[in-house]
């Protein structure tokens, strides 16, 4: 056992007074034994060691069967265990805004550590992180873009320096160039596809190489309901899209064996910017192909990335991509 993990157990057992111990010690199956040199002593498993002073203040050891050094080992355990679980380390790329503004805000909101990513939006990245220490989490901003593999190097070389590991990626960042295939430019197809899914390729491959040596992690993947229905216009977005749903449930399988889970989440309207500057009639024939009646908030979204982040009872979901778009598509 790692010496903070005993430092932790003998908190538990040998602070107390001599008098206590000793009570707790008898209550147990033990053979007293006189106290070796600290230097002989190390030979011996230390969860298996209960230093006490006996009444005659002479120090003895109380040897404790093995059933009874797991438990005492699981409880050091649990009292260290609450740095990883209760502040997980979580990458949000494309954090400064919208949905990806609602998911780091989710995540660091939980007591999490975040690390915020942007491409342009510097200023709006920084009120995201602020927002997240106001709220008890921890927050680092890097910028990047995230169909670069220097930058994608950078923003996880960042994330280690800082925090030391990685639990959870968020591969959110995207970008949208829409226009009919007849005028669709190669740039315009190609920036769209680098990012919304080259992109997600990078940043995966980086969070995998940390995940694997933990055997621990999980990823979700944010694609679009166009992914699965295409859309007009949006040939070079539904394909990039298409592509993360594929690439999700290909990873899955891959990683599975690492307690890597992988799934992707598919946005259909959700609330923004841009959907503030629809002009009625748009809007109302948008509205009309939502049964719920009404736009997705980004909080919608972000639950259900915190859900499958962070709950344990998401542990057994994997490869899976979750439509949330009001039942437009059923």
């Amino acid at each position: 056992m790692a010496a903070s993990t005993w430092a932790a157990a003998s908190s538990m057992v040998a602070c107390g007074s001599a008098q206590r111990l000793q009570q707790g010690c008898a209550a147990l199956p033990h053979q007293r034994m006189p106290m070796m040199s600290s230097v002989a002593s190390v030979g011996f498993p230390l969860a298996q060691q209960l230093h006490l002073k006996s009444v005659e203040a002479r120090r003895e050891i109380c040897w404790v069967p093995r059933a009874q050094s797991a438990a005492i080992e699981s409880a050091a355990a649990v009292a260290e265990s609450p740095k990883l679980v209760d502040a997980p380390v979580s990458i949000v790329t494309g954090a400064s805004r919208g949905i990806g503004k609602a998911i780091a805000l989710a995540l660091g909101g939980a007591g999490g550590k975040v690390l915020v990513n942007y491409a342009r939006s510097a200023k709006e990245a920084e009120e995201v992180a602020q927002q997240i220490e106001e709220m008890g989490g921890s927050a680092l901003v890097v910028g990047g873009d995230m169909s670069k593999q220097e930058d994608v190097d950078a923003l996880f070389k960042a994330a280690m320096d800082t925090w030391g590991t990685i639990d959870i990626l968020v591969n959110n960042a995207g970008i949208t160039k829409d226009t009919l295939l007849m005028r669709m430019k190669k740039e315009q197809w190609q920036d769209v596809i680098d990012l919304n899914l080259t992109g997600v390729f990078l940043c995966t491959q980086a969070a995998t190489k940390v995940m694997m040596k933990k055997r621990k992690g999980r990823i979700i993947n944010i694609s679009s309901v166009v992914g699965v229905t295409g859309n007009v216009g949006q040939a070079n977005y539904s394909a990039a899209k298409a592509g993360v749903i594929g690439f999700t449930k290909s990873v899955a399988r891959e990683y599975a064996g690492r307690n890597i889970t992988v799934n992707a989440v598919a946005p259909g309207f959700i609330a923004s910017d841009m959907t503030a500057k629809l002009n009625k009639e748009i809007e109302a024939a948008i509205l009309k192909t939502i049964p719920l009646g009404k736009y997705g908030q980004p909080e919608d979204v972000a639950g259900l990335v915190k859900f499958l982040a962070t709950d344990p009872a998401a542990a057994y979901i994997t490869g899976q991509t979750f439509n949330i778009d009001g039942g437009m598509v059923m």
